[in-house]
């Protein structure tokens, strides 16, 4: 066996580097470094220079600054929990969803609210007449929240749900039916979100402004402290940057620098900030950069440390930081979507190296819809099969010790700092949120990234190589948001028609000038208005006549989509697409007197955005002229706009499952407008067997997730030049 030794004067790394060098691309051993989209530079080998000097290469778990983890033992004793973030139409067949996921494994219930009930509105309200249901479960009022945690004991099963903007009223009502199930509030175990600047950075269901959004989750910190010592009062979220475009460096700093804004919110309360700070957990998302996303983890526990320890924490519970992650529902494809099984345990494997206390793996098919109990299963069982059959658990943090891992950590570290530095500049995340800036730079991410892909230089399996020549149908759930709604409705005119109205009107109005005065405690309030019957729309409407109801600017970023293909691509072919197509625009220009002109819309209480806006970045830097519609559209809203701003087609981008009820509308809004030239294209996540029915309704192009823009952005370009030359 040849090995490298200490010979010539050489030392063995010198002389291995002479080696590699001879395989690397001209001969250039820095060719062989990867630039991760952090900015970090990861090498192809390490060695112990590497950690010499690292002040956490020698901890323990248990210890702080945790970086090998919160716990002494860690999985050699518990085993992370194995949650399913699940919720669809009502609270009956999601409550049999997650009974029947308790009983095959599940060890925690974690609620998605459908999108209704997220912008506190009643199922009844004429803005949400495509939302009910879809994309989670319907939850008007105590009423539904005693139905979904039937036969559940609360005392005994945590309870996740992810809820921001009518965090009021859900985590109320879950207060009331726990107590009306005759479990005591210091009973109670779970988490709720509750983490608003990221609604406003990406994910966009938010209700007020900013500032009165900060008292609530002050309130709701002060009132679980008092009342819930083993409930989690917030759950600082990075998943939904992380899945809106951000790379690892950006969602660990504006994560932990929102963590940082809430324990200032807290304090100004007069919190001791060791009488909450050990109830403050987080929430990552985990994707395919394996390596960068252990150490994102293992960062942010050394970060939240020196952070805490910074505002004088005194006990060591508050200083670790406890994380709940989900893999990447961005990563699935709808192409191959088989695939997105290996992607997902590829993923939650990441995050049981890197320590996390719980864990959701999604469905296969989450990309085309909301999942099967069959892909449901897969999914839950990816995690058994981790914890009972691999003995990844009988070590504590395998990791340590690497090289490659200890540099990597504290490279994501610093990486991170700098950025949370330049948000303490600005005065802090709240400034940082309200201005734009951080909302810009995660859209710039996530531009960068699609066109990373759609020129070539990220390999995608089954969507951009070794792509299938025919799709197999998958099959899907499907909601029929009609009857849901009907059956919501029906269940609030019984609730209505039953309660004291004058003891609600009286509760509903205590809130109100609790709000206007800035007194009381808005939970406290809340819990009072719900025992007695108040709707979730209500308690919401009563807080909104003073807040007002937040409207979000819709700017764009412009150039980032182009420079992927500007610097060049790994394939040929896609540059000269990108050149032909650049050209054929120019030229429309030129024989029409103006450029193609488009809108892209969301339509409903719909607010994940990524896509619109990388489409509308991507089409813009393409030479359309683009127009982003504001969040919440209805579909009159929406045809209304385009026709003022005389666009040649109207973009729908969808996520939550309304594309049946919401798209034929804004046709029919076209047409009864006198407009029916503009065409109307989609994408989003839409099962293909819905694809005939959109195209019957009248829509001209289906782009389903995968589809590569400038494919898109051709078709719609056909599309324009055909429905002109037909009028």
């Amino acid at each position: 066996m040849n090995t490298p030794s200490e010979s010539n004067g050489e030392s063995r790394i010198a002389q291995w580097e002479k080696a590699a060098a001879k395989s690397a691309p001209g001969g250039r051993l820095e060719d062989l470094n990867w630039r991760t989209p952090d900015g970090i530079t990861v090498k192809p080998l390490y060695t112990g220079e590497d950690v010499q000097g690292l002040p956490h290469a020698d901890t323990l778990p248990g210890f702080p600054p945790y970086v090998r983890g919160p716990q002494a033992t860690m999985y050699a004793v518990r085993p992370w929990t194995i949650r399913q973030y699940a919720g669809f139409s009502t609270a009956q067949e999601s409550n049999a969803f997650y009974r029947q996921a308790l009983a095959a494994g599940g060890q925690g219930v974690s609620v998605a609210f459908d999108l209704a009930t997220h912008r506190g509105y009643d199922s009844d309200h004429p803005r949400v007449t495509g939302d009910v249901g879809k994309a989670g479960v319907a939850i008007d009022s105590v009423e539904d929240m005693k139905i979904l945690f039937d036969q559940i004991p609360l005392d005994k099963v945590s309870v996740s749900m992810t809820m921001n903007g009518a965090v009021l009223p859900v985590l109320a009502g879950y207060i009331v039916a726990a107590q009306e199930q005759g479990v005591k509030l210091e009973q109670l175990s779970g988490t709720i979100q509750n983490d608003i600047l990221k609604e406003f950075m990406v994910r966009n269901t938010y209700i007020y402004p900013p500032e009165p959004s900060m008292r609530i989750i002050g309130d709701i910190i002060a009132y679980t402290a008092e009342h819930m010592p083993k409930f989690n009062s917030i759950s600082i979220s990075g998943y939904h940057m992380q899945e809106a475009g951000a790379n690892q460096a950006l969602e660990l700093a504006f994560t932990l620098a929102d963590g940082k804004e809430y324990v200032k919110t807290a304090m100004s309360k007069g919190l001791d900030v060791d009488a909450f700070a050990g109830r403050l957990s987080f929430f990552w998302a985990i994707g395919m950069n394996f390596y960068l996303e252990i150490a994102k983890m293992r960062a942010a526990r050394l970060l939240w440390c020196q952070i805490m320890q910074g505002f004088g924490a005194k006990n060591p519970k508050s200083w670790m930081l406890r994380t709940h992650c989900q893999t990447s529902g961005w990563s699935l494809t709808e192409q191959d979507p088989y695939n997105n099984i290996v992607r997902t345990t590829v993923e939650a494997m990441a995050a049981v190296f890197g320590g996390t206390q719980s864990l959701h793996t999604n469905s296969f098919d989450e990309a085309i819809a909301l999942p099967t109990e069959f892909s449901a299963r897969i999914a839950r069982n990816t995690q058994l099969i981790i914890q009972e059959e691999t003995h990844i658990t009988k070590v504590i943090d395998p990791w340590a010790g690497s090289y490659m891992m200890e540099k990597l950590t504290q490279d994501m570290a610093d990486e991170a700092w700098k950025i949370i530095q330049e948000v303490e500049a600005m005065g802090g995340m709240t400034k940082a949120v309200d201005s734009g800036w951080a909302k810009l730079k995660i859209e710039a991410a996530a531009a960068d990234k699609q066109a990373r892909i759609d020129s070539g230089q990220d390999v995608i399996v089954g969507v951009n190589k070794y792509k299938l020549a025919t799709e197999d149908v998958v099959q899907t759930r499907d909601i029929d948001n009609v009857k849901v709604r009907e059956a919501q409705i029906e269940q609030l005119l019984a609730i209505k028609a039953k309660r004291d109205t004058t003891k609600v009107k009286a509760a509903l109005a205590a809130l109100t000038q609790a709000a206007q005065d800035q007194t009381g405690n808005l939970l406290a309030l809340s819990v009072e208005a719900i025992r007695l019957r108040a709707t979730v729309g209500e308690v919401s409407d009563a807080l909104e006549m003073v807040f007002g109801r937040h409207r979000a600017d819709t700017q764009k970023v412009t150039g980032v989509y182009a420079a992927a293909y500007d610097e060049g691509s790994t394939d040929g072919d896609s540059m000269a697409y990108w050149d032909q197509l650049k050209a054929d625009i120019a030229s429309f220009a030129q024989d029409q007197g103006r450029r193609p002109r488009v809108m892209i819309a969301k339509l409903g209480q719909d607010g994940h955005d990524r896509g619109a806006k990388v489409v509308a970045t991507a089409f813009a830097d393409l030479g359309f002229d683009v127009d982003m519609g504001p969040l919440f559209q209805t579909p009159e809203e929406c045809a209304r706009q385009a026709i003022e701003n005389d666009v040649h087609a109207v973009g729908v981008s969808t996520l939550a499952a309304g594309h049946k009820t919401l798209v034929p509308e804004i046709i029919k809004a076209l047409k009864a407008q006198g407009a029916e030239e503009i065409i109307v294209f989609v994408g989003g996540v839409i099962p293909r067997q819905d694809y005939d029915f959109l195209y019957s309704a009248g829509v001209k192009g289906i782009y389903g997730p995968g589809t590569p823009i400038p494919v898109s952005a051709r078709g719609v370009l056909t599309h324009i030049q055909q429905a002109l030359a037909s009028h």
